[in-house]
């Protein structure tokens, strides 16, 4: 099974790196005040991929800081009924 995730990690890379060698060609990002930036587009798209991947992880991290809030919240009710013995199964 590890050779095969391994085997399917090696072949998306390499059509990744493949797409990156086509698209190597240059592009102008515009920008306000008649600013631009000339750059490879698959630089531009690892970018635009890597920006949008930090705002995914931002938005799970808040998600999952409020449900680890409410877990621990939910653990401390569960231990003080237990504790007074008002908490049956």
């Amino acid at each position: 099974m590890r050779l095969l995730i391994w085997l399917l990690r090696a072949v998306v890379f390499v059509l990744l790196f493949g797409l990156a060698i086509k698209n190597s060609g240059p592009v102008e990002l515009r920008g306000y005040f008649d600013v631009a930036w000339p750059a490879p587009l698959s630089l531009v798209m690892l970018g635009c991929f890597a920006a949008g991947a930090a705002i995914g992880v931002t938005a799970a991290f808040a998600t999952l800081v409020r449900q680890r809030r409410e877990i621990g919240e939910l653990r401390r009710d569960l231990s003080k009924r237990q504790a007074s013995g008002t908490y049956s199964r």
